[in-house]
């Protein structure tokens, strides 16, 4: 039901595009909740919060986008995995960046949302710096209405396809993380990368559920300069996650 014909979509800007990711750059993590093509607000207040935060890197979840249709944002290429089409429109996690990926590969999670429900899809994107090293970044949209069991399950098949990378690395999106085994799987992956946790000072503004946090930004290879969860926009049921990094020299 609703299994979308093309799974990788992707939107090149060309020469508006950057070639290299900058040493020091921002990015946001958030759950749309499908609105960023809905609410007319929304473009002008990413447009402002892009400039304002200076952003190079948005990791969507429960974007909306059409079949090469360009993003809201002039000068940004982006590559989406859909897990859901309706109605001509598709459905899922979407990277967008002033700096077009070197590659990008989509993946669609094994399980189902219950019995008959959408798969869910996860994007794995390659960029690069001007001193010619990587960034790895994984956006996910983690299982949410199956047991335990298949949430570890799946959690483990996305953490296979970055396990042999040991570069600069950025894993963030909503986990679906909603109890106590989510969030020791989590937890446990996290180790086993190296990966740190962006830590927020607003954390009571993060998407909950009975206490259990949803959201997160993972990261290693970077120095963590700034962060801040972002609220007070209504266009969403999740407030986005800021992060702003730099390089670590060689």
């Amino acid at each position: 039901m609703f299994t979308p014909s093309v799974i990788h979509h992707r939107s090149c800007e060309g020469s508006a595009c950057h070639v290299f990711l900058p040493d020091h750059f921002g990015m946001l993590c958030w759950n749309v909740y499908k609105n960023n093509l809905k609410q007319a607000a929304f473009r002008p207040w990413l447009h402002s919060l892009v400039k304002q935060k200076k952003i190079e890197l948005l990791l969507f979840q429960e974007a909306s986008f059409e079949s090469g249709g360009r993003f809201a944002l002039s000068g940004f290429a982006y590559d989406a995995a859909a897990n859901l089409e309706f109605a001509g429109a598709f459905y899922g996690v979407l990277t967008a960046s002033s700096v077009e990926s070197k590659r990008s590969r989509a993946y669609l999670s094994k399980s189902r949302e219950s019995l008959i429900g959408p798969h869910k899809s996860l994007l794995l994107s390659r960029f690069s710096f001007a001193d010619g090293s990587k960034l790895l970044v994984l956006n996910i949209h983690a299982i949410n209405f199956r047991e335990n069991q298949s949430y570890a399950k799946e959690i483990d098949g996305f953490m296979e396809y970055i396990k042999e990378y040991d570069g600069p690395l950025i894993v963030a999106g909503d986990f679906n993380s909603w109890n106590r085994e989510r969030q020791l799987k989590i937890a446990r992956e996290r180790k086993a990368l190296s990966l740190k946790s962006v830590p927020f000072k607003q954390k009571q503004k993060i998407k909950s559920f009975m206490g259990n946090t949803l959201d997160f930004i993972f990261y290693r290879g970077l120095e963590l300069l700034e962060s801040e969860v972002i609220d007070g926009h209504g266009l969403s049921d999740h407030n986005p996650l800021f992060a702003s990094f730099r390089k670590i020299s060689k």
